[in-house]
C-alpha cells in the first residue's frame, strides 16, 4: 500500500512516534511519503527512515518563555499558503493518508477523496474528554486542525470512549530495567534555559541532567547540559530519581510507563498542555505545577515512585488493524487494549469532561 504520512513538527513527540510508525509499516512493506510541517527540524532528528519526504511549512503555535504567545502565532499563520500546499501536492497514486496532527496532508485526504486516518493523542479529543478552558472555539480548534476519517486517539485512560493507550515505542526499555538512582531527568523544551539552570542550582545536593540544545555536555554546579540524543535519554530515564518537564503527552507517557515520578509544567495557554495536566491531576498520575519552585522539586522527590503502567504493545495492534482488510472496530481495539493495562482509575469515566 503507497502511504501518505504528515507528521507535525511542534514538539518532538510526533518525530519519534512517526519515525517508528513509519519504520513499521515500510518492514511491511508498505511504501511511505513522509511531509513535515511545523517549526524546522534539527538534523539530529532526521534520517533515511523518513525518505522520501516533503517539507511544508503548515502551522504551529509560538512560544515564548513556557507560554503561548498569541501575537507571534498569529503572525506565523500564513493559511493562503497552507491552502496553496495542500492543492499543488499530487496525491495521485496513494492509497492512505496517516495523519500525527498534520494539518496539510489531513486536507489532502479530503481533496482527494482519500481514507485517513490520525494517530496520536490529539486525536483522543475527537471525544469529550478532559480539556481545559472548554469553550466552543478550543474546541473547534482540536477537533478541525487536522481533521481525518478514523481518528485514532492516544491518553491514560479511555474516559469511557474507543480511545487507546499510550504508544511506547520499541526503544523503550522494559519497566524491569528501571532503577531510581540516578540523576534527575529534566526536558523543559519551552522554558528558558538559563532560568531552568539557575533554579536547579538551587537545590544543590540533587543532580540534575538537563537535555536542551547545546553542541556537547557542560556541568554547571549540581546540573548537567546534555545535547539532545535519543538513546542517551533513554538510557537515563530508566535510572532517573524523576522527571521534570513540560505537559507534552509522549514524555510523560515514557515516564508513567516505566513507573517514573513526573513532576510537569504545562505550556501556558497551550490547550493541548493545560488539559494534560488536569488529565494527570484527576487521575492522581503527576505532580503538577504552574511554576517551578525548588521547595516544590524536594518536596516531590521525597514522595514514593508510582507502580509502573506496563502498557502494551499498541503500535503492533495498531499496525495488525490497518493490515487486517475487514478490521474489528475502534471499540475493540481499545477495549483489547486497555484490558492488558492495570492500574487505571474506573471511575474516570465520571470525572469532569
Amino acid at each position: 500500500m503507497r502511504i501518505l504520512y504528515g507528521v507535525q513538527t511542534t514538539g518532538r513527540g510526533h518525530l519519534v512516534r512517526a519515525r517508528a510508525l513509519i519504520a513499521a509499516l515500510k518492514a511491511r512493506g508498505h511504501e511511505v511519503h513522509t511531509l513535515f510541517s511545523g517549526p524546522p527540524v534539527e538534523p539530529v532528528w532526521l534520517d533515511a527512515v523518513f525518505e522520501p519526504w516533503t517539507v511544508r511549512e503548515g502551522l504551529t503555535h509560538i512560544s515564548i518563555d513556557g507560554r503561548v504567545s498569541y501575537m507571534a502565532t498569529v503572525r506565523r499563520l500564513h493559511l493562503l499558503k497552507l491552502v496553496k500546499d495542500v492543492r499543488a501536492f499530487d496525491a495521485s497514486g496513494f492509497e492512505l493518508v496517516i495523519s500525527d496532527y498534520e494539518p496539510i496532508t489531513a486536507r489532502i485526504a479530503r481533496r482527494a477523496k482519500l481514507p485517513s486516518l490520525g494517530v496520536g493523542h490529539l486525536y483522543a479529543y475527537a471525544h469529550r474528554i478532559p480539556m481545559a478552558g472548554r469553550n466552543v472555539f478550543n474546541h473547534a480548534v482540536m477537533r478541525r486542525f487536522a481533521p481525518v476519517d478514523v481518528p485514532l486517539g492516544l491518553h491514560w485512560h479511555h474516559f469511557g470512549h474507543p480511545i487507546l493507550p499510550p504508544m511506547i515505542l520499541p526503544d523503550v526499555p522494559s519497566p524491569d530495567m528501571a532503577r531510581d538512582d540516578g540523576p534527575v531527568l529534566v526536558y523543559l523544551g519551552f522554558e528558558s534555559l538559563d532560568a531552568v539552570t539557575d533554579l536547579l542550582g538551587r537545590l544543590r545536593d540533587i543532580a540534575f541532567r538537563v537535555y536542551t540544545r547545546v553542541d556537547a555536555p557542560r556541568q554547571v554546579g549540581n546540573v548537567e547540559l546534555m545535547p539532545i540524543d535519543r538513546t542517551s535519554f533513554l538510557a537515563d530515564l530508566v535510572r532517573a530519581r524523576g522527571v521534570i518537564c513540560n505537559t507534552g503527552f509522549s514524555l510523560v507517557s515514557e515516564a508513567l510507563h516505566l513507573g517514573k515520578r513526573v513532576l510537569t509544567k504545562p505550556v501556558r495557554h497551550q490547550t493541548e498542555q493545560e488539559s494534560n495536566a488536569e488529565s494527570l491531576e484527576q487521575l492522581g498520575l503527576a505532580t503538577v505545577c504552574r511554576t517551578l519552585d525548588p521547595r516544590a522539586i524536594a518536596a516531590w522527590l521525597d514522595s514514593p515512585p508510582p507502580v509502573p503502567m506496563r502498557y502494551p504493545d499498541v503500535m503492533a495492534a495498531v499496525l495488525d488493524w490497518i493490515d487486517t482488510p475487514r478490521h474489528d472496530t475502534l471499540q475493540v481495539l481499545s477495549d483489547t487494549l486497555w484490558s492488558q493495562v492495570g492500574g487505571i482509575r474506573p471511575d474516570a469515566v465520571s470525572l469532569t469532561a
